[in-house]
Order: C-alpha cells, then sequence, then structure tokens
C-alpha cells in the first residue's frame, strides 16, 4: 500500500513538474513575442541571415521515412503549441512553419515524384503539380498580403465646418425596381453633412419616367445620357461630366449608407494630401445562396468577409486598397488626371485603384460597415457576378498587369498579382476534384511515390496551411468553406478566366439582379450539371476502389486507400455543392434586418406600450412587448421609433399577435416618412457595426463536421429528387396504360 501510495505521489510530482516546465515555456515565448528588440533593424536583419540558411537546409534535406515522421510532429506539435499564444510575431513564426512545410512538399514532388512510365500518368501528373504550385503561389502570396492587417482607424473631420469639401453622393442604377432605390437614395439624403456641400444624384442608365418623378418628389439631382456605353463606368463617367463636387461618394442603388459614412470616410483626406480613394467594407444584411440555402446566415462568415474583414486590411499596410464599386469616396481631381472609371475591363473599381496607384497616389480601407445591401439572391445570379469579376481580373491582367508597367511598388504588385490570379482557381480546383480519379479509373499513377511518402510529406503541408489560416482568418472564414465555394464555381470561372486572357475583348458586361423571389423551393439543374457529372464520376471511381481493394490482389493497398479517402473528401465537397443548389423559397418582398431597436405601440385605446423591435423592412416590423397585448390582426395602431430626441410615428395594421410577439405592416407612407424611417433604421449610426459579434471563431474540426453534414444533405436532396422523378415516371406509366386499357376496353364494346 505505501508503494502504491509513493508511486502515485512521484506521479503526481512529475505532472505538477511538466505543468511548470509548460507554464514556464508559454511564459518565455509570450515575453520573447513581446519583445521590442523585433522592431529594430539590425535585430530583424539578424535574423534574415540566420533564418534563410537554416529554411533552406530544412526544405532540401533529404530524410529517411522515420526522419521526414519526426520533422513533421516537431513541427506540427510547435504550431499547435503556438496557435493558442496572442500576439502577431506568432502568427508570423506560424507562417514560417507553414511556408516551410508547403516549400519541402513542392520540392519534394519536384525532385522526387515528377517520372512517369506512361504518357497518360505524365499528362495527369504534371497537370497535379502545376495546380499544387499554383496553390503553393496562392498561398505564399496571401500570407504576404494578410500577415499584419492595417487596421486603420477614422481621423475626426475639423471642427470648422467652412473647411469640410463639396461630395456628390452617385446612386448608378439600370434595372433595378424603384423600390430597391427609394431606401438608398433616402439614406444618402440623412447623412449627416452640411446640407450646402452634399449633392444625392441618381444615374438612371434605364432612363425611367417614374425614376424621375421621384427624383423630383424626393428633390435628388437626376441624370441620363443617350446610351449604355461601358456599362456602371459609363454612367459615372457620363455623370463627372455633370458634377462639380471636390469629392465622389458611390454607393450601388441596393447599398444603404449609414447617416456617419463621410464623417466616417472623409477625415484621412485632410491628413493625406496624396490620398485619392477611401474604401469601406460591402455589408449585406440579406443571406447570399450558400447562406440562404444551406441555412448558415449570421452562423458561419459568407463568401465576400474575408475580403472586407482581412485581405482588404493587408492590402492597406502595403497602400493598395483596391475600390470595390460602391461604399467609398474618391478624389474628384484624382479621378480626372486617371481619366475617370476606368472603362478597359468590366471590374472598373479594381482597375481605376490600380490606375490611381500607378500615378502615385495612396488609398486607404476603413473595415468599419457604413453602408449595407442585398446580396445576389439566387446560385445563377450569384455565378453570373462571379463570372464577370473573374473575367475583369482576367482582363486585366493580361491589358494591365500589375506585376509590369510603372508607377507602383513591389508590394503593390505583389498584392494585385494574388487578387488577379486568385480568380484562376477554376482549373486547378478540377484538378484536385478528379486527379484521384486518374488512379482508380485508369490506373494511373499521378504521383510516382508510395502512399506512405505522399502522407508523411503532404499532411505537413495541409495541416500546416489549415492551422495558420484558421488563425489568421478565422474571424472571416472557417476552415474547408473556401473549398465549397471553389467547386460551386470552379466549372464556370474557368472558360471567362482563359477567354479573357487569351481575347480579353470578347465578352459583356452583365448586371447582378437584386430583389427577385422564389415562390416555392426547387433545384436548379442547369446550374448543377458540372457537380452532378463530376459526383457521378467520383461514385464510379470510389466504387472501382472499393473493388480493388477487396477484389483484387493488388501490391497498391496502400495507394488505393489514399485515393479512396482522397476521393471521399470530394465526394464531401460536391454533396455540399449539390446543396446549394437546392433554391430555398424567398416569398418576403421585403428583405428582414434583424435589429433590437427602443419603440412603442400607441393602440387604437390611446394606450401606449413600450416595446422592442426584432426586426424590420421597409415593409413592416417584428416587435416584442414585455406582456401579451389584446390586439386582432387587422387592427390599426401606431410606432413610434426614436432618432436622438426626435420622435416619428408611423401608421401600421397589426397582421400576427402571438403572445408577446407582435407582427405589423406598415400603411403608404409618403416621402418624408419614408425618409424618417430609414433615417431611424437602415441609417443609424451602429446599424452594421455589431452585425457578426456572436458569430464563433473558427475551429477546424468543427467547421469540417459542419461541411460533412453539408456534403450528406447534398446526396439526400439528390436521392429525393431522383426518387420524385421515378415516382412521377411511374405514376406517368401507370396512367398512359389506363388510358391505353381503357381505348381497348371500349373498341371491345
Amino acid at each position: 500500500m505505501n508503494m502504491r501510495r509513493i508511486r502515485y505521489a512521484r506521479m503526481q510530482m512529475r505532472m505538477l513538474g511538466h505543468r511548470r516546465l509548460f507554464a514556464s515555456s508559454v511564459k518565455f515565448v509570450r515575453a520573447l513575442a513581446g519583445w521590442m528588440g523585433w522592431q529594430s533593424l539590425l535585430v530583424q536583419v539578424l535574423v534574415l541571415v540566420v533564418a534563410v540558411p537554416v529554411v533552406w537546409l530544412t526544405v532540401t534535406t533529404p530524410l529517411t521515412a522515420d526522419q521526414q515522421l519526426t520533422l513533421g510532429l516537431l513541427s506540427f506539435g510547435s504550431a499547435l503549441f503556438l496557435r493558442s499564444l496572442p500576439g502577431r510575431y506568432i502568427t508570423q513564426v506560424l507562417i514560417v512553419l507553414s511556408l516551410v512545410a508547403s516549400t519541402r512538399y513542392l520540392y519534394w514532388r519536384l525532385t522526387e515524384t515528377i517520372s512517369f512510365d506512361t504518357w497518360l500518368s505524365g499528362l495527369f501528373g504534371s497537370g497535379l503539380f502545376l495546380a499544387e504550385l499554383y496553390a503553393w503561389i496562392v498561398l505564399a502570396l496571401g500570407y504576404f498580403q494578410t500577415a499584419w492587417p492595417l487596421e486603420r482607424k477614422p481621423v475626426p473631420m475639423s471642427p470648422d465646418l467652412d473647411r469640410w469639401p463639396t461630395v456628390d453622393v452617385l446612386i448608378p442604377t439600370y434595372n433595378e425596381p424603384l423600390k430597391v432605390v427609394k431606401t438608398t437614395v433616402f439614406a444618402a439624403m440623412a447623412i449627416d453633412w452640411p446640407k450646402d456641400k452634399i449633392k444625392v444624384y441618381i444615374l438612371d442608365d434605364g432612363r425611367r419616367e417614374e425614376f424621375k418623378a421621384f427624383a423630383e418628389e424626393a428633390g435628388v439631382g437626376y441624370l441620363t445620357r443617350t446610351g449604355n456605353k461601358h456599362a456602371k463606368a459609363g454612367n459615372i463617367n457620363a455623370a463627372l461630366k455633370r458634377v462639380n463636387g471636390e469629392y465622389v461618394a458611390v454607393f450601388d442603388c441596393d447599398h444603404i449608407p449609414t447617416r456617419t459614412f463621410l464623417q466616417i470616410a472623409m477625415g484621412w483626406f485632410a491628413k493625406d494630401p496624396k490620398l485619392a480613394m477611401v474604401q469601406t467594407p460591402h455589408h449585406f444584411f440579406s443571406p447570399d445562396p450558400f447562406e440562404k440555402n444551406l441555412g448558415t446566415f449570421k452562423k458561419v462568415p459568407n463568401e465576400g468577409e474575408l475580403f472586407y474583414g482581412l485581405v482588404q486590411d493587408g492590402n492597406d499596410l502595403w497602400n493598395a486598397t483596391f475600390f470595390c464599386g460602391s461604399c467609398a469616396v474618391m478624389k474628384r481631381s484624382a479621378l480626372d488626371e486617371i481619366g475617370g472609371i476606368a472603362v478597359e475591363t468590366v471590374t472598373e473599381d479594381a482597375h481605376t485603384a490600380l490606375k490611381m496607384h500607378r500615378k502615385g497616389y495612396s488609398t486607404a480601407y476603413l473595415a468599419i460597415p457604413q453602408a449595407a445591401g442585398f446580396a445576389t439572391e439566387s446560385l445563377g445570379g450569384h455565378v453570373g457576378q462571379r463570372i464577370r469579376w473573374a473575367r475583369g481580373m482576367a482582363q486585366i491582367f493580361r491589358l494591365d498587369n500589375p506585376l509590369f508597367g510603372p508607377g507602383l511598388k513591389l508590394a503593390q504588385r505583389l498584392c494585385y498579382a494574388n487578387a488577379m490570379l486568385h480568380f484562376f482557381y477554376g482549373l486547378p480546383r478540377l484538378v484536385f476534384l478528379t486527379a484521384p480519379l486518374a488512379f482508380l479509373l485508369l490506373g494511373s499513377q499521378v504521383i510516382q511515390a508510395s502512399a506512405l511518402s505522399i502522407a508523411l510529406y503532404a499532411l505537413p503541408h495541409l495541416l500546416h496551411a489549415n492551422l495558420t489560416n484558421s488563425r489568421m482568418q478565422g474571424e472571416f472564414r472557417h476552415s474547408f468553406w473556401a473549398e465549397v465555394y471553389e467547386s460551386v464555381l470552379a466549372w464556370y470561372i474557368l472558360r471567362p478566366t482563359l477567354v479573357a486572357f487569351v481575347n480579353p475583348k470578347y465578352g459583356k458586361f452583365n448586371v447582378t439582379a437584386k430583389g427577385g423571389l422564389n415562390q416555392k423551393e426547387f433545384f436548379d439543374w442547369d446550374i448543377s450539371k458540372p457537380y452532378l457529372i463530376l459526383m457521378g464520376l467520383s461514385l464510379l471511381g470510389f466504387v472501382v476502389g472499393i473493388i480493388r481493394l477487396f477484389w483484387e490482389t493488388s501490391p497498391d493497398v496502400d495507394t488505393i486507400v489514399l485515393n479512396l479517402i482522397w476521393t471521399a473528401y470530394n465526394l464531401m465537397m460536391l454533396g455540399a455543392s449539390i446543396a446549394v443548389a437546392n433554391e430555398a423559397r424567398q416569398v418576403r418582398a421585403s428583405h428582414r434586418v434583424q435589429m433590437k431597436l427602443a419603440a412603442a405601440l400607441r393602440l387604437p385605446s390611446g394606450r401606449s406600450v413600450v416595446c422592442v423591435t426584432s426586426d424590420y423592412s421597409d415593409g413592416g416590423v417584428g416587435v416584442s412587448v414585455p406582456e401579451p397585448v389584446k390586439l386582432q390582426a387587422g387592427d390599426a395602431v401606431k410606432l413610434v421609433l426614436q432618432r436622438g430626441m426626435d420622435e416619428f410615428e408611423f401608421d401600421a395594421k397589426v397582421t400576427l399577435n402571438r403572445d408577446t410577439r407582435i407582427g405589423l405592416s406598415f400603411e403608404p407612407m409618403s416621402t418624408q416618412q419614408s425618409i424618417d424611417f430609414v433615417q431611424c433604421t437602415f441609417a443609424r449610426a451602429d446599424s452594421w457595426v455589431v452585425w457578426g459579434d456572436k458569430r464563433k471563431f473558427d475551429k477546424p474540426l468543427t467547421s469540417l463536421r459542419e461541411v460533412a453534414w453539408m456534403g450528406l444533405s447534398g446526396f439526400k436532396v439528390l436521392g429525393t429528387l431522383l426518387f420524385n422523378v421515378l415516382r412521377d415516371r411511374r405514376q406517368r406509366l401507370t396512367e398512359t396504360k389506363a388510358v391505353a386499357a381503357n381505348r381497348v376496353g371500349k373498341g371491345a364494346s
């Protein structure tokens, strides 16, 4: 008994010693990361002198399988230890560990696995290596671009209003409904700026009488032109010839600005004389097709949040912030110097910023949402929008390549190059989705190495990349979701990017539709055809692989298993792609914005009830009351909202009353009432600042489970659809037989 107690005590002492050692290590690493000496140029040079040869030796030294395993475990174990520690210098160490692991993998691939015994293996193997090389370049450029986000803060405006510049607010529109445009115009009219120094203009490329009448009623400018040459860019350039403000603010017609937009954005222009443009995020209060069809709205960051949450902030450090076409302010003199908005490509926004940078101007990014709008509502519309972006970036890469030409610093060239190379992911993604099938279906060895060697070199590369990106991007992009987005879009951006690279003048500008409705759930068979074909091939390959695994005497068991795992992963991504193509219903004419605002209800009896809004739109509002109120559907009430010390009343009718939850629909409003309502809701200064606060930071394993579930849901959707098709076909066949039998019976009689 005593010996047992002694052993237990010794074990406790060892555990205590390990904990103390771990705590001391954490304390030491934190102190080292916080050391101010890292900012010294001499220290940085010394670190580079030591690190470069060490990294080179680590990348290029051949190792046995046991040694490679040890290196991988030590490296990834260090990364896991460091990941929990705060600080940007820790992030830089993780980036170095990731790049070393990825570069070692690529070096091993190049020096030991590119030797093919058949032309078919050579074709598929070379294609896979080039796809991996592309992925490595994008990974390295992405680390460079986002390693140290600037996180710029607003600069206050001068207290002397006479020194504030004049601003023209331009709202271009083409075929969007007036209902969409009205809210943006009302919010722009509410921007806090001296009234004699701001003018709002509707730029109507549709030349519609109802828009002209609305502009006159609202008291804003209305500008048109004779044609539609160069689409949105041409529309803005035509307006620039007729307005004369010192600065120009541009909003897409569905991007609703807050009242503080200009006061947040304009301060930097006074501080930096060379500043030509300030960009703020594109924020969306409605779900995009991924969020709507997969049910991830406000739970998982959407596709664009990585760019507006991290990439643009990283660009800002290098003076490479892009103009994004909306929610931005530009200096008029800078625009005039570059000839207005760029018209040579269909991504006129990024090209305009590139021209400004070539002229030596600076740009800035403020990661504070100061406007919000509608996301694309259908997968078809979303794909069309991304096709335009991809084609435009390929056009810039071909016509005005940022890697060459005058005026740019090296960092700016790399940031632009990464943005453009990103849109060439179509072919590499399709290669990754089909590469294991070359072995499973055709017997082609695309990597000339054993499965064990592939795992020992590839796993550190993949695990480090995922771990490091999760730390850097976790607030704005969850792990594995990038593969879902790319799998959905890869086929559709492949052709436009390649065609635009060869013939940049080919193609036309397409406008993204907004404000559409889906009266019922439906499956988009046209959009999903590529995923269905890839899924069919992958399922066939998986079945063949299983047969080869259990019914063939093959020495390639490990290789078969590796390719089966790879195919299973691809099937998960393709299943999620199928799930996205199952369009959910969208029957609300106005999207509801979830936000709590203090309000009051004035009942028909004259009594007032304090309440809180749960959601609102331009057509109605949901409110929560402390205790049930006796109201019937159709009862007339007044909703009271506040803006500062002022109160505003809006006539409404009760649409539902469930316990403490009351739904209201608004009666028709006058123009002034509409302006007041927008100012009390959409245009509030704090409308979008805390939008994503409740969203959780990325946890890779949790994200993998979520994506896997989405993949399974895609198979469920497909199974249900096939069952319904077979059932309907059987029913039609039964009805046909019944009709034929009836005809035979009548003929006999």
